[in-house]
């Protein structure tokens, strides 16, 4: 295994080289190698000399330096981006944090308990210079604040020894280029739903004088951030395609109304593809015997090995819905399989659904929830990254060639289709504006009663069918008129 020390620098001429030794020498766990990612924050006062040097003699530095001075943030972010190992640690260049406490920091990861830990300076166990009151006042504030919004109990956001898992520090947009990284890192990791631990260590703060850089108006610029990831769900790094869905979790009023129209037609055993990071499971695994969330992004299977960690009755399982080896196993276990937000994505619906078919016991039945109304696609579906639309009689013949027999289809979410047309076709958007989501997701106790009486089609379809029996129908068999593709419907 390996470690990614990063450390961003910035005109720390004196004390750097001594930082780079003691980080080099510190201690490790058996069998763990290290590199040291340093990126300078373009210093102008010597520093860059004496890392080139440091460069030079020790292999494990790889050494990048910044074109203009952008601050902390943006150097954590390059140096993230630059990382190799399996864990990444960010350690300051100032020699107020003790290297020799990483194997402290690394133990909570190495078990396999956590995904981020944080060194907090107010714990009990370490050292600790005593510094002025205001400061420590001002810190232990700001963790207040940030703990409010993020519903955590950290004793110390503010602390520089922060260790992540490699794979998911990668996976979150750092957009703070300042000391706003440390409170918008907590607000991402605690949205993320991280298993985050803390660890008492020690420090050796400086004075002003002495070199230390943040001050008065950072702690300004810290609350603002606060607020700001606290309204913006910003949590991935790349359009994921269907992760893109995860702002969903920004929206718990329209989530809780799908889940009430979904939730009398999902059986005792429950088989959901493409879970996600577990936004409907979470709402619909009470009271099933089984409930298996399947799923083939890699970070969302460890978002929801992490959210059902304690649930007994719930089984993460990698399925890519495509793929027939995936589905092995899985032949008649289940009474109910959800496929919500699916068939627009994948190249072979038909197909798709022949695994489900036979997944589900004799007479089991699906859910499916799909995008309605070929004529709505536009931008915003090729942003998502689907392939198509549907429509009622494209999805009942869809179903029935796979050997379904459809109960219902019924549009729902009527208020979502205008606004979705507007961004989509008329201001050809790629995204639509988080406070508009915020602003739909406050109304929905208006939206759902009057959706049934708006003139319009909804801006979703939902079916309902169960399987005949153990027909068995070849996944070959549906044509094209079973979809809507975006060609047909005059949409490119």
């Amino acid at each position: 295994m390996k470690l990614s020390v990063l450390m961003p620098v910035y005109n720390e001429r004196t004390v750097v080289g001594r930082c780079i030794s003691l980080v080099l020498n510190a201690p490790l766990p058996e069998n763990m190698e290290r590199e040291i990612v340093i990126v300078d924050d373009c210093s102008t006062d010597g520093t860059w000399d004496t890392l080139q040097r440091f460069a030079a003699q020790f292999p494990q530095i790889r050494l990048y330096r910044q074109p203009e001075n952008r601050g902390k943030g943006a150097a954590v972010r390059a140096a993230a981006e630059k990382a190799s190992g399996d864990f990444s640690l960010i350690q300051d260049a100032d020699l107020e944090y003790d290297p020799a406490e990483y194997p402290r920091l690394l133990q909570p990861l190495l078990d396999g308990r956590a995904d981020a830990v944080f060194g907090s300076r107010y714990m009990a166990g370490g050292q600790s210079r005593v510094l002025p009151f205001w400061h420590s006042v001002i810190n232990k504030w700001l963790t207040l604040v940030s703990n409010m919004f993020c519903n955590l109990n950290i004793t110390d956001m503010e602390t520089c020894y922060k260790v992540f898992r490699s794979d998911l520090l990668k996976s979150i947009p750092i957009r703070s280029n300042r000391f706003g990284f440390e409170p918008e890192i907590v607000m991402k990791s605690a949205k993320r739903k991280l298993r985050i631990y803390e660890v008492p260590i020690s420090y050796h703060g400086r004075t002003y004088e002495e070199g230390k850089k943040i001050g008065w108006k950072d702690g300004f610029r810290a609350l603002g951030v606060i607020l700001k990831f606290w309204i913006i769900d910003d949590l991935y790094s790349a359009p994921y395609g269907r992760g893109v869905l995860n702002n969903l979790t920004g929206t718990p009023q329209y989530l809780s109304w799908l889940a009430r129209k979904l939730r009398r037609n999902v059986g005792d055993e429950v088989l959901e593809i493409g879970a996600g990071i577990g936004n409907m499971a979470g709402r619909l695994m009470g009271k099933r015997t089984l409930y298996m969330a399947g799923e083939k992004d890699a970070l969302h299977l460890h978002a929801l090995r992490n959210r059902f960690l304690r649930a007994p009755n719930v089984v993460v399982r990698r399925i890519d819905p495509e793929v027939p080896e995936d589905w092995a196993g899985l032949e008649r276990c289940f009474n109910t399989v959800l496929c919500l937000n699916v068939l627009e994505y994948v190249e072979h619906p038909d197909r798709v659904l022949a695994f489900m078919g036979a997944a589900l016991k004799p007479d089991g039945g699906v859910v499916i929830l799909v995008p309605n109304g070929p004529a709505l696609f536009g931008t915003l579906d090729r942003s998502l990254g689907h392939k198509r639309r549907y429509n009622a009689a494209g999805l009942r013949l869809l179903l029935e060639s796979q050997g379904f027999a459809v109960e219902r289809i019924h549009s729902f979410n009527k208020a979502g289709a205008p606004p979705w047309w507007a961004y989509s076709k008329v201001l050809r958007a790629k995204t639509i504006n988080k406070a508009v989501l915020k602003t739909f997701d406050k109304t929905i106790w208006l939206w759902r009663r009057v959706d049934r009486v708006m003139p319009w089609p909804g801006l979703t379809l939902i079916a309902v069918a169960h399987k005949r029996g153990d027909s068995a129908v070849s996944g070959e068999t549906a044509g094209a008129a079973a979809v809507a593709p975006p060609a047909a419907a005059g949409s490119r």
